[in-house]
């Protein structure tokens, strides 16, 4: 042990207590604006801009994997999903990369929603609205008596500590908050051909799109084996409807298509991307046109996590007072395995989605009791008259 040390400004007699040993502190963590550890496995997450797929998915997106969402049929929905996310991007300093064949990728930047940045417009709790909706309920409010001791169902998904932030879909972004955050896109019909006439498994659009993000990711400083001398930054993929026939990919064409491997192919090098550096994707593809059920499978299990979007519009539930509170229905396809051999399960799998004034919301799907209840009382109410009223009227079973 190190001899105790006399200071030399000390009277005599006099010794200090300061010795050679040094208390080792904790490292610091690399801290990047907009993403924060995952309470279970510890991982960087990042907000995929609406807090209820947040919450489903287990707190957010983890920097280095690959959301998949399964397209609505009008690509309505999903394609606001991904402005959600870029926009996320844009008010957290994160760099994007989009890349599109349908539309122009400034097209979709023009019409990101605008970020509410004022906390009063935020919406309140779920025990605020429930008070302010329906502060005399107890007394104005009569329901049967077999449902007045149940707790109320609360449909919406939210967690305790915020991440994000909330979207006005109403208004668009400001240019000048857009053009703040550097943005690289790729448009496949402005895309020059192919030089080399050597053949690859994912087609000359996939090559050209993986070299470009790869290209982006390297130069950029996005690497994570490569020492980054400047601040770190986290990039955000969105690609817009991969496997489409705009692509070159016949996927939606046959059921025993000729480049079956072409997209598969192209997730599993990005994934490779993905891991090895701090970025983050999410991909939609319309689910709704591959004919092949096997090759839609192989795709949910090349991505982490995977969502489905089915929109009442135009299909029978779209009339059906069972689902008038809603647009669609949520499904959850698969969810990460990170760090963890067990993967964190949602409460409910019975999730719906509607598209409100100002904001796009998940809930949990809730069917009102009276309803089923008025059918029961019906149905008895037509038993009792089928087997014991006569033509006089009397309701009283006549033996």
């Amino acid at each position: 042990m190190a001899a105790p040390v006399r200071s030399m400004n000390n009277p005599p007699g006099i010794t200090c207590n300061t010795t050679s040993f040094q208390k080792k502190s904790r490292s610091k963590l690399v801290s990047i604006p907009g993403t924060r550890p995952s309470v279970q496995n510890g991982q960087l997450l990042v907000s995929t801009g609406v807090t209820s797929l947040d919450y489903v998915i287990g707190g957010g997106l983890a920097v280095g994997t690959l959301l998949l969402i399964e397209e609505d049929r009008y690509d309505s929905y999903s394609r606001m999903l991904l402005k959600y996310f870029l926009a996320e991007g844009v008010v957290c300093g994160h760099k994007l990369f989009v890349a599109s064949a349908q539309d122009h990728p400034d097209d979709i930047l023009q019409e990101l929603p605008a970020p509410i940045l004022d906390d009063v417009t935020s919406p309140q709790p779920v025990q605020e609205q429930a008070q302010s909706s329906d502060p005399d309920s107890a007394d104005d409010m009569k329901i049967a008596w077999r449902y007045q001791n149940l707790p109320k169902v609360q449909t919406a998904l939210a967690s305790s500590s915020r991440f994000g932030h909330y979207y006005d879909v109403s208004k668009t972004m400001s240019p000048d908050m857009r053009q703040a955050s550097k943005c690289h896109t790729f448009y496949l019909a402005e895309q020059p051909p192919e030089e080399s006439t050597a053949a690859s498994s994912m087609g000359e659009a996939y090559t050209n799109l993986l070299k470009t993000i790869q290209q982006v990711i390297h130069q950029q400083g996005f690497d994570g084996s490569a020492p980054q001398s400047k601040v770190r930054n986290v990039l955000r993929l969105g690609l817009h409807s991969l496997g489409s026939t705009l692509w070159g990919d016949d996927l939606c064409c046959r059921e025993n298509p000729i480049q079956s491997h072409a997209l598969t192919t192209f997730l599993y090098a990005l994934r490779a991307l993905l891991r090895s550096s701090l970025s983050v994707a999410m991909v939609t593809v319309p689910s709704h046109l591959i004919q092949s059920r096997v090759l839609m499978g192989r795709i949910t299990r090349l991505s982490d996590t995977a969502i489905a979007l089915e929109s009442f519009r135009g299909s029978e539930k779209e009339t059906n007072p069972l689902y008038k509170d809603y647009h669609g229905l949520l499904h959850v396809r698969q969810v990460p395995h990170l760090n963890c051999l067990v993967c964190e399960v949602p409460d409910t799998k019975d999730l719906a989605f509607k598209l409100k004034r100002k904001q796009f919301t998940i809930e949990r799907l809730h069917l009102p009791p009276d309803l089923s209840d008025t059918v029961s009382r019906v149905s008895k109410v037509e038993l009792a008259a089928g087997c014991g009223s006569t033509a006089t009227g009397n309701k009283h079973l006549d033996f």
